[in-house]
């Protein structure tokens, strides 16, 4: 329970970084992610990437998903399946028709495939070393990846300001740690719980 009121707490916090990041940075926070790349993964040819539709002041991968188009990787998008399951990942393309669900959040339509992705790109409130993440705790994210790595090597790509680095994320035993954050000064690599 304690971890939980600790999440809570953070999450305040987090918020507020991630604002005034957002007012400091704007746009070219993102800019910058596309202009890193994955390269540090030293991906596939056509290899399957997960990202995100983002809202309110969350840094946008958009630029980002438009690079690794251009590079030839698949990219997908996650779908809500409901509360307390895991995101399931439809095939997209930039400028593909999107529906709008929960939260404004922009989705592939129904008639896009279903892709497992070899690289999910994760967005967050807070983050530190180990890899841990803060999310708006519904734990979609941490599902998903436990479904994912059950199946297949996936790897978790976190996506941040850096200003939401922190010391410590309170975490339990379900969360999912991110194997790698990508923010605009560059990709960070987790140590790992």
């Amino acid at each position: 329970m304690q971890a939980r009121e600790e999440k809570r707490a953070e999450r305040t916090r987090a918020l507020a970084r991630r604002a005034a990041a957002y007012a400091a940075h704007g746009a070219a926070a993102g800019a910058r992610l596309a202009e890193h790349g994955l390269t540090f993964l030293e991906l596939e040819p056509g290899a399957a990437i997960s990202g995100f539709s983002a809202i309110r002041d969350e840094i946008d991968p958009a630029a980002l998903l438009g690079r690794l188009h251009s590079e030839g990787h698949r990219l997908c998008l996650p779908v809500m399946q409901g509360k307390g399951l895991p995101l399931m990942f439809r095939a997209w393309s930039p400028g593909d028709e999107m529906g709008r669900v929960q939260w404004g959040i922009a989705e592939p339509l129904a008639d896009k495939p279903v892709l497992e992705p070899d690289v999910v790109l994760v967005p967050l409130l807070a983050f530190d070393a180990h890899g841990f993440r803060l999310g708006y705790g519904g734990g979609f994210y941490d599902r998903t990846l436990a479904r994912l790595r059950a199946i297949k090597p996936v790897v978790a790509v976190g996506i941040a300001y850096d200003e939401l680095k922190v010391d410590a994320v309170p975490h339990q035993s379900y969360d999912q740690p991110l194997d790698w954050v990508l923010t605009p000064s560059g990709p960070l690599r987790c140590c790992g719980p």
